[in-house]
């Protein structure tokens, strides 16, 4: 492989690996009952059903009622219950979670009268460890509630972002390449891992130093395509920007 090929997905042209935005799916899916936009929907609430899980803990919630009630968020948010409040012109996607988690929160909330678990939507069969296993392996602290889902929020639009870079990857026939540097996109320094993805992919090492390099401009592109689409305005994106990074290096 040449270096100038290596990491041509980068170019301003690639296709957009991103089919719909976040606000636009919450707002279209208020307004449009087609199984498109529904399965949106409920991709999104997946990929945040964790931090909005470890929400409900640190308000003093135990595991199975944090898994109940999360459940049964989400499976309102689905049902439409809580997208009358959706409103892109009112700031960020993750403020429009919490708003709406607390107002569901601060109702009356009849256990009697809940479907368990959400009823016929299940949002956590897909990870190898529960959600309270999860839990129980983090870190040790004293973060509030906020702070907590906001760390949570970071850590899932980097896991976001690095799954579209490798779908990317994989799509462009570059999917070894992406999974020998992994680990450097992600920040590890490793002296040696040059020479060592140069042996195994048949490339030179100067030629796979250009790789990860363009990988690591495409990344930061994915991230940005990423959280602008958390927010209700472009002028925004930057500010988020500093928001993750801030959070992640708390």
């Amino acid at each position: 492989m040449e270096a100038h090929e290596a990491g041509r997905e980068s170019a301003p042209d690639s296709p957009r690996v991103f089919a719909t935005t976040h606000w636009s799916v919450v707002v279209a899916a208020g307004k449009d009952e087609s199984l498109p936009a529904r399965s949106a929907l409920e991709t999104l609430c997946r990929a945040y059903w964790y931090p909005i899980y470890v929400y409900v803990r640190r308000k003093g919630h135990g595991p199975d009622d944090a898994q109940d009630l999360t459940q049964e968020f989400f499976s309102q948010l689905i049902s439409k219950q809580h997208l009358r409040l959706a409103d892109r012109n009112k700031g960020k996607f993750r403020t429009f979670l919490l708003a709406t988690l607390d107002y569901f929160l601060a109702r009356e909330w009849s256990r009697a009268h809940r479907q368990k678990r959400g009823g016929q939507f299940s949002f956590i069969s897909l990870d190898q460890q529960t959600p309270e296993e999860r839990y129980r392996i983090e870190p040790p602290d004293n973060d509030t509630p906020e702070k907590k889902f906001l760390r949570q929020w970071a850590l899932t639009v980097l896991k976001q972002t690095m799954e579209a870079l490798e779908r990317e990857c994989e799509t462009n026939g570059k999917g070894g390449l992406f999974r020998e540097a992994r680990s450097l996109l992600s920040g590890e320094r490793d002296a040696g891992a040059y020479a060592r993805i140069s042996q195994r992919q048949a490339m030179g090492e100067g030629a796979v130093r250009v790789a990860v390099h363009r990988l690591r401009q495409r990344y930061g592109e994915l991230l940005r395509s990423e959280i602008a689409q958390t927010v209700g305005t472009t002028e925004e994106v930057d500010e988020e920007m500093r928001c993750l990074l801030q959070v992640l290096s708390q």
